[in-house]
């Protein structure tokens, strides 16, 4: 059984079609990254996904049952999810807003357990930031906020994290600790990741290092093509895409595993 299947799925705005007929099957335990340039529909699909949207056509199954037939609390224990940007608005300690990933937990007059607790400290020493269990969430720089977030949807303990552009807001740096964090949650823990990005490198990062990578091209509100990096992202589909001029780059490490990455030549 798929983690995700969207059969026939349409969307739209105010009779402005987002997207039409959309097909997709995502396996258990791959990372799926849904590309395209912006407007074309990613963070809308995400949502119906998500169950915040309904599609107007079709539907989006998690785990061979309809989206829509989930209790919020039972689809929280099956997906979690990390957004493109997040409002700070009180100053929380940043193990008391990781912790916040186990209230699908607890019931409304229960406090968190030990157990919360210790996955809570699991999570933030899975994304790397045991070192910030004690800062104000509210001080922290943008890079550090989105491995908080990252570290409260794995003390949600679902299966399945679906990301909204993770990466847009970091430094070099960070968006290197992220990927990597996120290469690890899946070799290690078998999670499935949905990311939605700009970066067709961020795709290759993850196929480089042996990881069961699809990804999937939004164009002209459809999904263009879907499969593996290597094949999906050419120098046609760059131009076809972006009308941006491009090369794809591979080399051999001393393991012997091909390493693939796409530089940008200019626009047409």
């Amino acid at each position: 059984m798929n983690a995700i299947s969207i059969e026939k799925a349409s969307f739209a705005y105010d009779d402005v079609p987002v997207f039409t007929d959309i097909d997709l099957a995502i396996k258990k335990g791959e990372i799926f990254c849904l590309f395209g340039p912006n407007g074309c529909g990613k963070t809308t699909l995400l949502n119906n996904i998500l169950g915040i949207l309904k599609p107007l056509t079709g539907k989006v199954s998690i785990e061979g049952r309809d989206v829509s037939m989930y209790h919020p609390r039972d689809l929280a224990k099956l997906m979690a999810y990390v957004p493109q940007t997040h409002e700070k608005t009180f100053p929380y300690r940043v193990c008391e807003v990781v912790l916040m990933g186990r209230t699908p937990y607890t019931t409304l007059f229960s406090s968190p357990g030990k157990e919360d607790y210790a996955i809570s400290e699991a999570a933030l020493a899975a994304a790397g930031i045991s070192h910030l269990r004690d800062r104000i969430y509210t001080t922290l720089s943008g890079g550090e906020t989105q491995l908080v977030m990252l570290a409260r949807a794995l003390a949600q303990e679902a299966p399945l994290i679906v990301m909204d552009e993770p990466a847009s807001h970091l430094d070099f740096r960070h968006e290197l600790l992220l990927l990597e964090t996120i290469r690890d949650l899946v070799a290690d823990k078998g999670l499935t990741i949905i990311i939605t990005t700009h970066s067709p490198n961020h795709a290759f990062y993850f196929e480089n290092h042996g990881l069961p990578v699809t990804i999937a091209v939004m164009h002209e509100k459809k999904i263009l093509s879907t499969g593996p990096p290597a094949e999906i992202l050419c120098e046609e589909n760059m131009r076809k895409i972006f009308d941006v001029d491009s090369r794809v780059f591979s080399h051999a490490e001393k393991n012997e595993n091909i390493m693939r990455y796409i530089v940008p030549l200019g626009t047409r």
